[in-house]
């Protein structure tokens, strides 16, 4: 089945189409986009800030502020994974969720804490993110 992402590479482009071939431990992996007719790109994770796997490719609400919610808001509600703030190299900070993190590896997979987001979860490259912070 294939899976909805929004590629979000260093130099700031934004590529947006399906992939089944996404592996975290791959060098490469496909990406489907419509340019009249449907066309695959091969996609360098060296390459990239972070793959957003998304609900809808056209975002959700384009009304809708962005919601830099912390952990706080979510104080009372069952969380599953270890609580963690991402910055990334261009500024953008996210809160989430993460069960694998490991600076050893090329990234790792993080859920959105914004129930409201479009995105599902989130796979940050190490080598783009500036700081990351865990909380209890």
């Amino acid at each position: 089945m294939p899976n909805k992402v929004v590629v979000h590479y260093l130099d700031g482009n934004v590529e947006r189409g399906y992939t089944t071939d996404f592996q975290p431990n791959k060098e490469i992996f496909h990406l489907i986009v419509e340019d009249n007719g449907e066309k695959s790109l091969p996609v360098k994770i060296i390459n990239l800030k972070a793959v957003f796997f998304v609900k809808n490719l056209k975002g959700l609400n384009k009304t809708r502020v962005k919601a830099k919610k912390s952990f706080e808001e979510i104080k009372d509600k069952k969380s599953i994974g270890r609580k963690v703030k991402v910055e990334f190299t261009d500024g953008e900070v996210l809160f989430g969720l993460t069960l694998g993190y490991s600076a050893n590896r090329r990234g790792f997979f993080f859920t959105p804490i914004d129930s409201e987001s479009n995105n599902e979860r989130i796979f940050a490259i190490i080598n783009a993110v500036k700081d990351i912070t865990f909380y209890e």
